[in-house]
């Protein structure tokens, strides 16, 4: 799924991680001793938000970019020197972003669906709940019939207390934030469970079906990068959290059957630089921008590309979230905006077999 960055074509040099450290957030330090992020130069990043615009227009794209001309109920654009890759800006009304935000917080880390914190905490439960209620995660030293959720996995097991009597000073028991755990939530998988240890799919890992509406969704935006009459049919899911100063290094996404059918990736939250290869890390990348409500298709050639994330920007002024901030305002979703003004959510789905 994700190869590894330590490659044998001496990876600092290669166009790609060139690229990546171009991009990358770095601080300078004024004379206050306050940290300042260096000015990146962003000119050769492709917008496709105003390459919409500029079509919707004129009708014209810029060089090395084109409009798919198959039948789709909006623009889809793609790059000459990249077959396979497809971009829908924009796929996304606010309200379904806003949903799928909410979806991806409270619902998509649920046991017994997998996350980045199973192998040290186990099943964790009600993450974002918890983290709502001001929680903290608690090492249970009692017998496990004491316990809320005994782990299957790893000698430990949690639950959460609250926080006015959860043990911190003098105890034995290790605790560590509901918010900090959220904030340290990187992924989590959904529909048949990626076995990260050993880098395929584990058929026989409990797990959730994906949900109905996500299916349909990923069905419809995959009918650009389907042009028989094949079915797309949506087997996995990989949700991904990034927060201030997260990167994702170049990968390939190369543990399916079929090459040829897509994986759908939507993009929530905060704007990212994404990074478009080559199928060597010494072809030059090019780089573009994602916005909330975005939709990436990779299928065919494109597969066989190196990708990834090195930069999301969470400032106000780049973040570019002002209308989830409007749709997200309400007291109940108080707490879906405070963690997606500084994160960026993405969604891949993929069909396994």
């Amino acid at each position: 799924m994700y190869e590894d960055d330590v490659v044998a074509d001496n990876g600092e040099k290669t166009a790609f991680r060139r690229a990546e450290k171009k991009y990358k957030l770095y601080y300078d330090h004024n004379s206050q001793k306050k940290k300042r992020p260096r000015p990146v130069d962003l000119s050769s990043v492709i917008d496709f938000k105003s390459i919409l615009d500029s079509f919707n227009q004129t009708g014209e794209t810029p060089p090395r970019v084109y409009a798919l001309g198959r039948d789709f109920d909006r623009p889809v654009f793609c790059l000459e020197d990249s077959p396979g890759f497809y971009f829908i800006p924009g796929a996304l009304s606010v309200e379904e972003q806003c949903h799928w935000i909410r979806e991806s917080l409270r619902s998509f880390p649920q046991p017994p669906n997998r996350t980045n914190h199973n192998a040290f905490y186990g099943p964790v439960h009600d993450l974002f709940t918890a983290s709502k209620e001001r929680k903290v995660l608690v090492e249970d030293l009692g017998s496990p019939g004491e316990l809320d959720y005994p782990s299957t996995e790893g000698a430990q097991r949690w639950k959460f207390l609250d926080e006015t009597v959860a043990p911190f000073k003098g105890s034995p028991r290790k605790t560590i934030l509901a918010s900090m755990l959220l904030r340290k939530l990187r992924w989590t998988t959904l529909g048949l469970q990626f076995d990260w240890s050993k880098r395929n799919y584990n058929v026989y890992l409990p797990h959730s079906k994906i949900p109905d509406a996500l299916i349909q969704l990923a069905k419809k935006m995959a009918a650009p990068a389907m042009p028989t009459a094949e079915e797309f049919k949506p087997e996995a899911a990989i949700v991904n959290y990034f927060g201030l100063g997260d990167t994702l290094g170049g990968h390939l996404d190369d543990m399916e059957a079929d090459w040829n059918k897509p994986i759908v990736s939507i993009s929530l939250g905060c704007k990212a630089i994404f990074l478009l290869g080559g199928k060597s890390r010494q072809d030059e990348p090019v780089g573009m921008f994602l916005r909330s409500g975005d939709i990436v298709l990779m299928a065919g050639e494109a597969r066989e590309c190196f990708h990834g994330v090195p930069r999301i920007f969470t400032d106000k002024l780049h973040a570019e979230i002002a209308p989830l901030e409007m749709h997200l305002s309400s007291e109940d979703n108080g707490c879906f905006l405070e963690y997606i003004r500084t994160s960026r959510i993405n969604i891949n789905i993929r069909q396994v077999f």
